[in-house]
């Protein structure tokens, strides 16, 4: 057989030619987390209600894209479930 040149490759297509202008695909308009709505300072490891609707039914933490959080809001919620866990106020696993 012989060798084929690069680019000199039969069938090929030109590449990036269906591209969008303006923005990537996924963009969208940012949202607050819901600590930066209420200008929470800080998060309480003894408000039950909020930090378990932060964790899934078997008790890890919802990331931060899956949460809706930004980091120092996840970092201070992650900070008060491991403090109420530690205080028995969250199970660990269920």
């Amino acid at each position: 057989m012989a060798r084929m040149q690069k680019g000199s490759q039969k069938g090929t297509q030109k590449r990036g030619g269906n591209r969008r202008k303006g923005g990537f695909a996924g963009a969208r308009e940012q949202t607050q987390c819901r600590f930066c709505r209420r200008s929470v300072k800080h998060v309480d490891y003894k408000d039950i209600e909020t930090l378990s609707k932060l964790l899934t039914n078997r008790g890890k933490i919802y990331s931060r894209k899956r949460s809706g959080n930004c980091a120092g809001c996840q970092r201070k919620a992650k900070r008060a479930i491991k403090r109420a866990r530690y205080m028995a106020l969250l199970p660990y696993t269920n």
